[in-house]
């Protein structure tokens, strides 16, 4: 009998403990706009490291097409959180949309405009775009807003192509070898994949690395990023602080290790078949992931510059840029665990 009751009480013990751990897990639904994306690894590698859980969080991961579908999400209350790009907050500060990001993984966007290798003879520049037909991942998304800054740099009307959405992944690809279109705004591993396929791939502009993205708008320019409503972010301070713990550990993970350690931690259905493929497209994507987590002031001054030259809305808006992120639980995650992705 003794040992019954033994039993038992270990039981209502360890019931109690499960029960007391899921109470403690906050829920939080984060919103991707595109899964597959390299520039989106981090909050993916964070749930395959379980950091989320570490950090005391149940994060569901939902994968959209593209940053304004995840951005839709948030804003319709069916996600709680965007992993998408920042300038989406730039852009609806217009709009009187109050977003902020809280922690940034991409310190470059990653974004490359690609002519289509059916068109390499007929498209040698930017300008050769006006009348064309450019794949973007959704449009509204930031590879839609990217094309149109660079129409527009380019002495272009941003209007003057027509854009088709077409995904990031394996669809962008498609849609590029099958002459869907004439040209794309990609990202890798996409970019990687139609590399290999056809080496003389033309491409018309680059934001991999410090030096392309430098050359395109003239400074560091943040991609991806997690953010949400600032009236979110106020009533769930724990939540945020939670993410940014995650993202953090996870950024210092990815600088101290090898790409080959990243890959195998990665779902396979992300990585696909040709593991070669994907290994090559993030040694690429590597050199963009951020090293601390934090908003370079710079860079996101350099987004409201991009935006204000190419939307008139923008423009007139009066934008306090500095409302639109914050470093303070990124800083907090250095204060009380000495965490720094380097």
């Amino acid at each position: 009998m003794t040992k019954l009751f033994a039993r038992l009480a270990a039981s209502l013990l360890a019931l109690t403990l499960a029960t007391g751990f899921a109470a403690a897990q906050s829920k939080v639904t984060v919103a991707i706009g595109g899964g597959s994306c390299l520039c989106y690894l981090p909050t993916v590698l964070a749930k395959q490291l379980g950091e989320y859980e570490k950090a005391g969080l149940s994060v569901e991961l939902v994968d959209l097409k593209g940053g304004s579908d995840a951005l839709k999400a948030v804003l319709g209350g069916s996600a709680d959180v965007v992993s998408g790009y920042f300038d989406h907050c730039v852009n609806l500060a217009a709009k009187k949309q109050e977003l902020q990001s809280f922690v940034v993984y991409d310190r470059y966007p990653g974004l490359v405009l690609v002519v289509s290798p059916s068109k390499t003879s007929e498209i040698k520049s930017v300008k050769d775009l006006a009348g064309k037909k450019v794949g973007v991942s959704a449009p509204g998304s930031s590879t839609d807003f990217f094309l149109k800054y660079l129409l527009k740099k380019n002495g272009l009307d941003p209007t003057s192509a027509s854009v088709i959405g077409v995904g990031l992944g394996a669809t962008a690809v498609a849609a590029m070898q099958q002459g869907q279109i004439d040209a794309a705004v990609m990202l890798d591993p996409a970019v990687t994949v139609l590399q290999a396929a056809h080496p003389d791939l033309k491409i018309l502009a680059d934001t991999r690395t410090a030096k392309d993205t430098l050359a395109v708008f003239g400074g560091e320019y943040p991609g991806g990023a997690l953010y949400t409503t600032t009236a979110w972010i106020k009533s769930h301070e724990k939540e945020t602080q939670a993410l940014a713990t995650a993202i953090v550990n996870t950024l210092a993970w990815i600088h101290s290790h090898s790409p080959e350690e990243i890959m195998a931690k990665m779902p396979d259905e992300i990585v696909g078949k040709n593991k070669e493929q994907y290994l090559a497209a993030l040694k690429n994507t590597i050199p963009m992931y951020s090293l601390t987590g934090l908003m370079d002031p710079k860079g996101a001054d350099a987004v409201l510059a991009v935006f204000s030259e190419g939307s008139p809305d923008v423009a007139k808006a009066n934008i306090d840029v500095t409302k639109t992120y914050t470093n303070k639980y990124v800083e907090q995650v250095k204060k009380t665990t000495g965490t720094s992705a380097k």
